[in-house]
């Protein structure tokens, strides 16, 4: 394997929706940082079984719905 070329490889803290946190290793940030997850396999629906819903930051959904609002689906 040649030197230098590889990025640095450290261990972060990763924060879950829920706030437990856990250790991984990763080349994400600086050895020492904190990953704060916004969705999560705790919150997601797609594994919590569509329970939880996902905010329309951008007002896409919105804008999909009324423009597609007559054609019955």
């Amino acid at each position: 394997m040649k030197k230098g070329i590889h990025p640095e490889y450290h261990t972060i803290s990763v924060k879950m929706t829920d706030g437990t946190v856990f250790e991984t290793r990763t080349t994400w940030g600086k050895a020492g940082d904190t990953m704060a997850l916004d969705i999560d396999p705790k919150s997601h629906p797609a594994w919590t079984g569509g329970s939880a819903r996902l905010m329309d930051t951008g007002g896409r959904v919105s804008k999909f719905k009324n423009k597609y609002a007559g054609l019955g689906f």
